[in-house]
Formats: C-alpha cells, structure tokens, sequence
C-alpha cells in the first residue's frame, strides 16, 4: 500500500511534535513537509522545517493543521490552489473565520474538529443522545479537568459537550449556558447548564457530564492518559479524509454518527 504524504504545520508546538511521534509509529503515512510561520534553521528527522508556502506543501497529499486561526487561514489558501486535503485541529476561529472555511470547503476536502479524540467525540454523540432521551425533568452540568498551566475555562471541549446537551433538548446552546465555576468542590445543577473546571498538576484532561432527575444520576465521563489520543486521532482523520471529495467534514462523519 502507498504511503499517504503527510505534511505539518506548527511542527515545534506542543501537537506539531506529539504528531511528529505518532506518524513515525504510523505505517500508513511518510513525513514529507514541516513548516513553521517564522524561518527556523533546524532539520528534524533529517527534514528541514521551511516556511508555509508552495514549494512547501507541493509534495503532501494532505496537510495536518495545529496552529493559530491567522496562520490556518493562510494555509488554507495555498491548499486551495494545490488542491491539498488538510485536516484542522485548530481552534478559536471568528464567525467571519469559520464561513471563510466553509468557502474553501467547496473546492477541497477539510475536516475541522475541536477535539481529535475518538473518545470525546463519542462521548459528546452519547451526550447528545441522553439529553434527547431524558427530556426535560433532568437537570445537566459538565465538570472538567486540566493541568495548572491551562488558563482557558471551561475548556473548548468541555463546551462541546455543553452543546450536545442543547442539541438533545433542541435549544440554542447559549440560551442554556448557565454559570462557570473555577476550583469548586461541589456546584450546582440549574436548568441551565452549569460548568466547573479545575486546575491542578499535570493532569492531561478528564470531562464529566451528570443528569439528574432528583431520583437518579446518569454519569458519562471520559479521560485521557497520554496526549498521543489527540495526534493518533488526527491522522485517523488525515487518512480518512484522502478519499473523500471536496466538503466540510467533522469527527461525527468519520465516526458515522447520524
């Protein structure tokens, strides 16, 4: 089987080298391109970082994406001419961002997730699910944590799994986003939907998600061990994504969630 040419971008950023790790541990792919969005004279793995551009991404048959929205954005452009797949791991895109993508989708295959785990993706379907089965007499929160050195909260995916409940109840996700909560022991369930993030050691990420009724509790409740989940899923994804035709794709079409 011909291996699929992978490039990276933000290749010395925290996922640039976890996907670094997992594609030379990959059958399935050959590291032909790394770049930075500043000049950097370093060869890694015998490759010599470069910047985004052509000449760059020439070779790759798809493009793995973990870096700022500006830089994403730039990417996306010399993809587009090149006809090049890429998968986006990147997250905090304006609205104005986000429909500019969706533009580029029209002439080539991209898949855009908050989160590349396999385990949070199914973890927000199921969420989406209980939501939509329990109804209205169960109140929800999310309770998530991270390492110290996270400042963001509640997390990006901890938000998606906020989402999944408002689309179970088929309600607007900011019309029931209720309170955020920092380092609280205990918090309260609402019928909105109330978050509480701890920040403490080195912890990779645990996500919680309760439903209670008064009478009963439904917990769903994932956790991740080692950061390579996260790089594992995008070249998943990257492999996917090589046969697909031009469109805007997410972990849920991979998975083939309805």
């Amino acid at each position: 089987m011909k291996k699929i040419n992978l490039a990276i971008t933000g290749c010395l950023g925290r996922m640039g080298q976890q996907l670094i790790k997992s594609s030379k541990k990959n059958g399935n792919f050959k590291l032909v391109t790394l770049t930075e969005n500043i000049l950097v004279n370093k060869k890694i793995n015998g490759i010599k970082l470069e910047l985004n551009s052509e000449k760059a991404f020439k070779k790759a048959d798809v493009i793995i994406d973990f870096t700022v929205p500006s830089c994403t954005l730039e990417i996306l452009k010399i993809a587009r001419k090149l006809k090049k797949r890429i998968v986006i791991g990147t997250t905090g895109f304006t609205k104005n961002q986000e429909n500019l993508i969706k533009k580029y989708s029209k002439k080539i295959p991209i898949l855009k997730a908050g989160n590349m785990s396999l385990g949070i993706n199914l973890l927000v379907y199921l969420t989406e699910i209980a939501s939509s089965s329990l109804g209205k007499n169960f109140l929800s929160k999310v309770f998530e944590i991270h390492h110290k050195h996270k400042k963001d909260y509640p997390s990006g995916t901890a938000l998606m799994i906020g989402k999944g409940i408002a689309k179970g109840r088929k309600k607007n996700f900011f019309s029931l986003y209720g309170k955020k909560f920092l380092n609280k022991k205990t918090f309260p369930y609402s019928k909105k939907i109330n978050f509480n993030s701890i920040r403490k050691g080195e912890i990779i990420g645990e996500h919680e998600v309760k439903f209670s009724s008064g009478k009963e509790i439904i917990t769903l409740n994932h956790e991740a061990f080692d950061r390579a989940l996260y790089s594992e899923g995008a070249l998943t994804a990257a492999k996917w994504l090589v046969n697909k035709k031009p469109g805007l794709y997410s972990m849920r079409d991979l998975m083939n969630f309805k």
